[in-house]
């Protein structure tokens, strides 16, 4: 992958509208000597909350010539509760890298005090909806920015549900103002998951709201009954069902701000950087109309 065009658009408060790659400390030294081959960095908010040290390093180095994107996995948005403490060390990281995106995600992931190494589904009617939008003011306020929520992948559904995915997060969306991380990988899993039509389920979600996507690899596991469970591992290459569904989203709303997820079993960063390629392959084709028109 070439260094990246200058005029390119950006969305999503400054993300440039090409491929970004989730930075992990095993690949800080090749990203360095890899400086201009990715469109962003994204990291997980939660590896960050320290005072110092290498991780802060790393963050200097992305916020001086890169683009950056924080994601959380903590904050336990449709939970019950906030944590205070840890929005507010959040809020400190927030302000200290002013990155150009925050996201997290439609899940819960602690209690009472306790931190849950998952991200947990709830069900979609009135009751999570009215507490996730609290939730949502609650942090916009606190970091003082517009955030991301993402969809989740999930794995069972609730009797309790009243409503669709989709149907939730347009809500959501519409009464809060926050935008949408569209992870396209986790539609397609728990449209398999719940013998759901994929692109049919990308559709009734906000993509006028979509300011960021994500791609990322799953697993397939087999359970007891013998039926395949797909499962969000992010242990491998974006599947090829994947990309296609991703090149029809940025038909429908063009180009965005594309992260590949690869968090377990790391490749070397040359085979990420062979992934991003990807990304800007459709990007620069979906962009190639709207050029044409200009």
């Amino acid at each position: 992958m070439s260094a990246l065009p200058d005029a390119r658009p950006e969305r999503a408060g400054g993300l440039p509208a090409g491929a970004g790659l989730s930075l992990k400390p095993a690949h800080f030294a090749d990203a360095q000597r890899a400086r201009g081959r990715c469109a962003f960095y994204e990291v997980h908010a939660e590896n960050h909350l320290g005072a110092g040290g290498p991780a802060h390093r790393m963050l200097e180095w992305i916020r001086a010539d890169h683009a950056l994107s924080i994601h959380g996995v903590g904050l336990s948005i449709a939970g019950m509760a906030l944590n205070a403490p840890h929005l507010d060390r959040i809020a400190a990281l927030i302000e200290r890298y002013e990155p150009a995106v925050f996201s997290e995600h439609l899940a819960w992931s602690s209690s009472a005090g306790e931190f849950l190494n998952d991200l947990l589904p709830v069900p979609y009617n009135a009751a999570t909806l009215s507490r996730v939008c609290r939730h949502v003011d609650q942090v916009q306020t606190r970091l003082k920015r517009r955030i991301l929520i993402e969809n989740p992948a999930t794995y069972i559904q609730f009797e309790t549900s009243t409503m669709s995915e989709g149907d939730f997060l347009e809500a959501l969306v519409a009464r809060t103002g926050c935008g949408l991380l569209l992870d396209v990988s986790n539609a397609f899993v728990s449209a398999c998951n719940h013998g759901r039509d994929a692109w049919a389920d990308i559709l009734a979600l906000p993509l006028h709201a979509a300011e960021e996507i994500h791609l990322a690899g799953y697993a397939a596991e087999s359970g007891g009954s013998g039926a395949t469970l797909l499962v969000d591992a992010h242990n491998g290459p974006v599947e090829d069902a994947v990309w296609p569904l991703y090149v029809r989203v940025l038909g429908c709303i063009g180009p965005r701000p594309t992260l590949i997820e690869w968090d377990n079993d790391l490749p070397t960063f040359d085979r990420l950087l062979r992934e991003a390629a990807r990304i800007e392959v459709a990007i620069d084709s979906a962009s190639r109309p709207q050029r044409g028109a200009a």
